[in-house]
Order: structure tokens, then C-alpha cells, then sequence
């Protein structure tokens, strides 16, 4: 007996009455799923019932990208909220959960650096990174910030105009370095400034990076002002040097607009038929403080980026996503009192009163037409067009890379997914292997893997990069041998194409193990030599005959270049890793997994050797006892 097929709403319009009486005329958030339970699109608004109904009238205004969403929904949930507010967090957490098809979402694929501060800390560190995962829950980004060279000029006059810590660990065991006595430091390793002070410090750059740094300026000049009312003139005269350095800084934004007290984000997209690279220029005090960018994925940009230009509608979605992540994680004195938007958001009331609530005074959403506004929205878009162009010209780049590879090597298809090979080694000690993964010419780093060589031959003084590759190659499809029933070819986590560094050795040991395990019928490897950029294919003598500059071998030789960088790293980290517990091997009942530990809380032998015994025993696993027997061993004569 053959389970009943369940129609879509709009094909049971019984169903579909009875279900929308259902749904309350309050806040929250409704799913929509097709008959398999997929969740297709996650949604918000003020009154649930007129929002989803809004789907199913007779003469709909729909794009054709909900168009057909609508056609596949089956079911239809509801959460509800206490307030507009809580519905818009919501929404934004579960569509990042859930990444709904049909929802427009954010691509975080590592293209712009963001600025962390680590408030988890007690003595807060700065730095630039692109990876958003790095950070604790206290811990602050700023970004992503398009242009990564005035990101890094800003960082480094904020770092000469406040006393900040320079190195992530001492440089001594008992004395600050020279940035102390230059002023550039304020003693942090040895504790010579307290937490509290530390971050009020640290507090003043962020204002920098907030785009407040006028505000700023105005609260060191009262500071000033004080200091030589109380005769104070050396604390005065440091102060009137960090403004004139906030001063300096301020000075080399280019854009200023007439109004000089101005608070203001305007943001725009440019699209294609692939991606929309979004722009957020950031005006404080009538000057361009910061320009961040975003790139969006979703099923609107198929082929359709012309209907995106003519009315605007698919825009407004992804102008409101961008907004609604951008504000959600800024605190509230970042959001500024107007908005100025490229094209009238889908919630746009909705999103002013959420953050209206969060800045404590009102934030307007404005589409400008006409005069300063619309011309300063005019010069957000061509630079939304400008970054979309840079990334159409290395979309082509590497669509190019992929045909002439698949042309050399005779592929039946682009290679999509290339992975590619190397050890690393200094002699045989520490031995790694890489794994490097393109995704249709550009690295896919989330699919990255490290291998540490197990084979008992490779030691100090007796290195086999022939076996070590072998090991690799056995260790990342074993799966595939050991089950005969896992899907090989189709199957995303398939490559199309295996690179391995070196020449015709290399590639013989890996198509034995290959060949060992019945896997080479239907995986493509090859090898790419050093010295002369030579593609070797298995089994054959000579290499093909290629030009070292011709697209292919360019992807090829990137690929190549990053699976080198990417082992040589983990080599070093090994390395740095065993030294670090070459010391504390010497420590009674230290063993390997307390000292891992040890080394995560602490991140450096010097912090635990000038750790207290409280300190040693607060880190996870070390009682009193043993933190009494660490601190005996970095300090033998009490």
C-alpha cells in the first residue's frame, strides 16, 4: 500500500485556508517546507497570518525566485515572538543555522579581513583576520573591511599613538622590551599596568574603529584640558600628541560631505549572474570612517541580475540581510541615526524600529532620489561595480585555469574539485602531510587537512616522501575502499582531479596505493615536477608538453604553491609544539595530555613559568599538587 503523495499548498486550497486560520496575527517567524521536510525559506514579520497569506493570493507580485518557492511548499510553521525585535534575532539565527535555499545568504569565504579585539582577555589583544570562528564569546570583529591596506595603516598609527602590547609573548623572563621604554608599550608582560586601566586603553582604539574617533578626540581634549588646569604638563603633552595623531588619522579619509555633523551608513550592490557584492560606506561627523564589503549567494541571482537593476525587489532582500547581520553584531553606539538604502527594503519599518530600540533614539531607513544623498548612494553602487568587476576578472581567470586543464589532461568535465599533496620534513623529524582543495579554481580552505606521518620508518635522519605520500593518499580514501557501496564519482567530497607535488617517483608510489586499493579506475591523478612546471601523468615516461604560462599549469602551479605553504605551516607548528614539550616532559606527572592543556590556558611556556600557583592550578586539569610541582620546576630556589 503506497503512501499518499502530499500536494502543495497551492494545489489544496482547503489545506491551505485551514492553515492560515491557524497562524496568529502576531509577531514571529514562519518556515516554509516541501513535502520532504526541507525547510525552503525562513521568514519574519509584525503579523504573522497577513504575511504568509500574502503568499498565496490570487494575483500575486512575486519575483520568480518565491514564485517558485511557493510552489513546492507543503507545510507551513510558526514561531511566535513577544516583539518585532525578538522576531528579527530569531530569523537571522535560524536562517544561519538552517541556510534555506531560498533565502538570501551572506557568503563568508574569507575575501575581507575583519579586526579582532579580544575582550575575553585580560590584557586584550588586536589583530587583523579573516576567520570569523577564532573568537570567544566576549570578543569583538570590526568589518570586514575592504581595503586591507588602510586597514592595516589605521592599526599601525593606533598602535603608535596609544601605549599598546606589541608582541603576543615576552620577550624576557624578568624586564618589559624596548617598546616599553619607548613609550609604545605599557609593560603588559610584567604586569606593570593593571587590567582595568589596560582596557580603558584598549577601549579608546575601539572608539577608533567604531568610526568615533572625533568623539573621541572631543573626550581626550576635556582629559587635556584637566591635566594642565592640575599643572600635570607631561600627562597633558602625551594626551595632546594622541590627538594629534587621532587628527592625522582622521585627516586621510578622502570623503567628506557638507554637513559636517553627519551620522550616516549608505549601502548598494552590484550583481551578476552569480554573486551581489555589497558595499556599506560608514559616515561619522560629516567624513567616510570605514567601507565595508559583503558578497550574497542566492537562487535570485540565476541568470535573472537585469530584473534585480529594473525594480529593485530581489536588491531590498539582500540590502536587508546585510543590514540585519551588520547591526547585530555592532554594538549600539556603532549604528548611526540614518541609513540611506539603494532600493526600499522588504521590512525596512520593521529593521528602524529594531535598531531605534537598540541605539535608544530613532534610526531612519531612507531610499534617496534625488540631491546629496542619492548622488552619495551613486558612489557607493560604482564602488559595489568596481570590487564586482575585480571578482568577475578571477572568476575568469580561473573558469579559464579549470577549461585549459580539463583540455590538457583530456577531462570529460571542468575539474571542479582539485586536491593537491605535499610533506613536509626536516629530515625525516616531524613529518606532515597537506591537503589543499579548489573549488572551482579558488581555495575551499573549510575542506583543508593536516596529516601527521605515523610510519615508523620516517624518522630523524631517514626521511621517504614516496611512502609518506602514499600514507596521505591511503589515509583520505580508505573510506571509499573499506565501504564499496559509497558513492565515488558525483559525490561532492570526490575530487575530479589529484595533484601531487613532485615528479615521476611521487606519483608512482601514490597510483601504487591507488591501484592497491581499486580506486584509480575512477580517480584522475597527476603530478606536477618543480623545476620546470612538468605535468606527469601515471605510468608515462616523459611529461606532457605544456608552456609553464598557460592558464592550466598556473592553476595547477597555485595549487601546488598553497599544498607547499600549507605543510610547511603545520611542519613549523609541530616543531614549535615539540619544544614546547620538551620542557615540561622534565615535569613529574606532566604527561602529554595535561600538558596540551596546559599549553591551551596558558598559550606559551613563558606564561606558565611566570604564572602563580593559583594561576597553575585554575587551568583545566592541573590540581594544587601539580601546580606546586610546575612552579618548583621554573623556580628552583622558591
Amino acid at each position: 500500500m503506497s503512501a499518499t503523495k502530499t500536494l502543495p499548498l497551492v494545489k489544496d486550497p482547503e489545506g491551505l485556508s485551514s492553515r492560515l486560520k491557524e497562524i496568529p496575527a502576531e509577531p514571529g517567524v514562519y518556515f516554509m517546507k516541501d513535502e520532504s521536510g526541507r525547510i525552503l525559506y525562513i521568514g519574519k514579520s509584525k503579523k504573522l497570518r497577513s504575511r504568509v497569506r500574502s503568499y498565496f493570493r490570487d494575483t500575486p507580485k512575486h519575483s520568480p525566485r518565491i514564485d517558485m518557492m511557493v510552489r513546492q511548499v507543503t507545510e507551513i510553521e510558526f514561531i511566535v515572538t513577544d516583539t518585532e525585535a525578538e522576531a528579527l534575532a530569531l530569523e537571522a539565527n535560524l536562517v544561519k543555522q538552517h541556510q534555506p535555499y531560498f533565502n538570501v545568504l551572506l557568503k563568508d569565504d574569507k575575501k575581507y579581513p575583519y579586526l579582532l579585539i579580544t575582550w575575553s582577555e585580560d590584557y586584550p589583544r588586536i589583530f587583523i583576520t579573516r576567520n570569523r570562528r577564532l573568537a570567544k564569546e566576549k570578543d569583538k570583529y570590526y568589518g570586514p573591511y575592504v581595503d586591507v591596506g588602510l586597514l592595516r595603516n589605521t592599526l599601525h598609527l593606533v598602535k603608535r599613538i596609544f601605549p599598546l602590547r606589541q608582541r603576543p609573548q615576552p620577550l624576557f623572563k624578568d624586564r618589559p622590551c624596548l617598546n616599553y621604554d619607548l613609550g609604545r608599550c605599557p609593560g603588559v608582560c610584567q604586569q606593570l599596568i593593571s587590567k582595568e586601566e589596560y582596557r580603558k586603553i584598549v577601549q579608546k582604539v575601539a572608539m577608533v574603529f567604531q568610526g568615533r574617533t572625533q568623539e573621541l578626540i572631543d573626550i581626550l581634549s576635556g582629559n587635556m584640558e584637566q591635566l594642565a588646569e592640575a599643572l600635570n604638563f607631561e600627562a597633558a603633552a602625551r594626551i595632546r600628541d594622541q590627538i594629534s595623531g587621532l587628527k592625522s588619522l582622521s585627516a586621510e579619509q578622502k570623503v567628506s560631505l557638507p554637513k559636517d555633523t553627519v551620522s550616516q551608513d549608505a549601502i548598494a550592490l552590484a550583481a551578476d549572474d552569480e554573486r551581489a557584492c555589497i558595499q556599506l560606506f560608514q559616515i561619522r561627523a560629516g567624513r567616510l570612517v570605514g567601507r565595508l564589503g559583503f558578497i550574497a549567494e542566492s537562487p535570485l541571482l540565476s541568470g535573472r541580475s537585469d530584473e534585480i537593476d529594473q525594480n529593485g525587489v530581489e536588491a531590498g532582500a539582500i540590502l536587508q540581510r546585510v543590514l540585519e547581520e551588520h547591526y547585530q553584531n555592532a554594538e549600539a553606539v556603532e549604528i548611526p541615526a540614518e541609513i540611506l538604502v539603494q532600493h526600499e527594503l522588504p521590512d525596512g519599518e520593521m529593521l528602524a524600529e529594531f535598531l531605534s530600540q537598540r541605539r535608544g533614539r530613532k534610526v531612519s531607513i531612507v531610499a534617496p532620489q534625488r540631491q546629496t544623498k542619492a548622488e552619495l548612494i551613486e558612489m557607493v553602487e560604482r564602488n559595489a561595480a568596481y570590487e564586482l568587476q575585480r571578482m568577475q576578472k578571477l572568476g575568469e581567470r580561473d573558469r579559464q585555469g579549470m577549461q585549459d586543464l580539463a583540455d590538457i589532461l583530456d577531462l570529460p568535465d571542468l575539474p571542479r574539485r582539485i586536491e593537491g599533496y605535499d610533506i613536509s620534513h626536516i629530515q625525516g623529524s616531524n613529518a606532515v602531510g597537506s591537503q589543499v582543495v579548489f573549488i572551482d579554481g579558488s581555495p575551499a580552505k573549510q575542506h583543508y587537512r593536516h596529516y601527521k606521518i605515523k610510519n615508523p620508518a620516517v624518522t630523524t635522519g631517514h626521511s621517504d616522501d614516496f611512502a609518506s605520500l602514499a600514507e596521505v593518499i591511503r589515509r583520505r580514501f580508505r573510506k571509499y575502499a573499506e565501504d564499496g557501496k559509497l558513492q565515488r564519482v558525483g559525490n561532492p567530497d570526490w575530487p575530479d582531479l589529484v595533484m601531487i607535488d613532485g615528479g615521476k617517483g611521487q606519483l608512482s608510489a601514490v597510483v601504487a596505493v591507488l591501484q592497491e586499493m581499486n580506486l584509480l579506475e575512477d580517480l584522475r591523478v597527476v603530478s606536477l615536477a618543480k623545476q620546470r612546471e612538468e605535468i606527469f601523468l601515471p605510468g608515462e615516461s616523459f611529461p606532457l608538453e605544456t608552456d609553464a604560462e598557460q592558464p592550466g599549469v598556473q592553476l595547477m602551479r597555485r595549487l601546488r604553491d598553497e599544498a607547499h605553504r600549507f605543510a610547511v605551516s603545520f611542519h613549523r607548528q609541530q616543531r614549535s609544539d615539540k619544544l614546547k614539550r620538551s620542557r615540561l616532559d622534565e615535569i613529574p606527572g606532566l604527561g602529554f595530555q595535561r600538558q596540551k592543556q596546559l599549553l591551551e590556558h596558558f598559550r606559551s611556556i613563558d606564561y606558565i613559568r611566570e604564572a602563580t600557583r593559583e594561576q597553575l592550578a585554575g587551568a583545566p586539569g592541573i590540581g594544587p599538587h601539580l601546580a606546586q610541582q610546575i612552579y618548583d620546576y621554573f623556580h628552583p630556589n622558591g
